[in-house]
């Protein structure tokens, strides 16, 4: 379950319908609350920070991450079910998910291993295809975004999401967490939506390790491994670390779409064949394969660096254990039938 904590003397007793009966999270922007309404329905009530309130464009930043959740699938991330953007205090109220974060999750029972892994995978890699499917780049998937409902991983926080193909704000630096960042984030330049399947991939690694792949020390060094180095990834098993590789590649272009590897993680990334003929492998729900893929969509740059992940083990300023310098990526390891 996640844990909840007491409320501090300068926190709201209560936002619209909800009484706050405790703190589930808070970030640099914003505080999460348990809220509770009178018929005992729970939910997670987001608000954001004084200072950011009186400011029109981060108010303008809290609405567009409430659309962004509304155009989303509900089976992968919680769902936005009242707000208040107008107000003094700006809040949206959303689905409680009661589990902990993947980061949580990895810190207290350690590195997810076997079906607990591969589920994990699939799930969240599923969640990814439902975000691009709804033309949306996440740009901030990372180990405490993942929480880990009974029912499956739900992927949350679309603050600094953006609709892919439109232009995001130009300004100084990058936007993101520096430890879950792909390279494009760290050299400013135009994303697509291969920029959430780098930190799919680092997220994965996370789980199967507890440690961040590319360190969480300085920044500067953290943004160095990212562009120079690839993790070790002797500790995913066979039927991830291709996979996992791939997405990995410094280049976006080299990357898979987040509906090919979970066709892949599904055995599913080409046609098997048996006494029986030719079996259909529901790589029909992904087009027709001969038809050439269009172009990844992109959005500009991005405005600002944004805080830093929790969890795991940080190494020390000489840098994590276990880097190689550039090696080639490995394709994804193709499943067939034996027979």
């Amino acid at each position: 379950m996640t844990a909840v904590g007491p409320l501090l003397p300068s926190d709201p007793a209560r936002l619209g319908a909800y009484e706050l009966v405790g703190r589930i999270g808070e970030g640099g922007q914003s505080v999460v609350y348990l809220g509770r309404r009178e018929d005992g329905e729970q939910a997670a009530v987001k608000l954001l920070r004084d200072r950011f309130s009186r400011d029109p464009e981060w108010r303008a930043r809290f609405e567009r991450e409430m659309r962004m959740i509304g155009r989303v699938a509900g089976f992968c991330t919680a769902q936005v079910l009242d707000a208040d953007i107008s107000g003094d205090l700006p809040y949206v109220v959303s689905e409680y998910v009661p589990g902990p974060s993947l980061s949580g999750l990895v810190n207290e029972k350690g590195p997810r291993t076997g079906t607990d892994l591969d589920r994990l995978a699939i799930g969240t890699v599923t969640a990814l295809a439902a975000i691009h499917r709804a033309g949306i780049l996440h740009r901030d998937f990372k180990p405490s975004n993942v929480l880990m409902g009974p029912d499956g991983p739900r992927v949350i926080d679309f603050g600094i999401a953006r609709i892919a193909g439109a232009s995001a704000t130009k300004g100084s630096g990058v936007v993101g967490t520096p430890s879950y960042m792909a390279p494009e984030q760290v050299t400013d330049t135009d994303l697509g939506t291969g920029v959430d399947l780098f930190t799919w991939a680092a997220t994965m690694l996370f789980a199967a390790t507890g440690r961040h792949p590319f360190g969480n020390d300085t920044i500067s060094a953290v943004f160095h491994r990212i562009l120079n180095y690839e993790p070790d990834l002797s500790a995913l098993p066979e039927s991830l670390r291709g996979v996992v590789a791939s997405c990995l590649a410094k280049d976006p272009a080299q990357r898979p779409e987040a509906q090919g590897v979970l066709l892949t993680l599904l055995g599913g990334a080409e046609t098997i064949e048996d006494d029986m003929g030719p079996l259909s492998t529901g790589a029909h729900f992904a087009g027709d394969p001969r038809t050439p893929p269009s172009a990844p969509p992109t959005v500009g740059r991005a405005d600002h660096l944004m805080g830093t992940d929790s969890g795991g083990t940080g190494p020390g300023l000489g840098g994590p254990a276990g880097y190689a310098q550039m090696p080639q990526t490995v394709p994804p390891r193709r499943r067939r039938r034996g027979g």
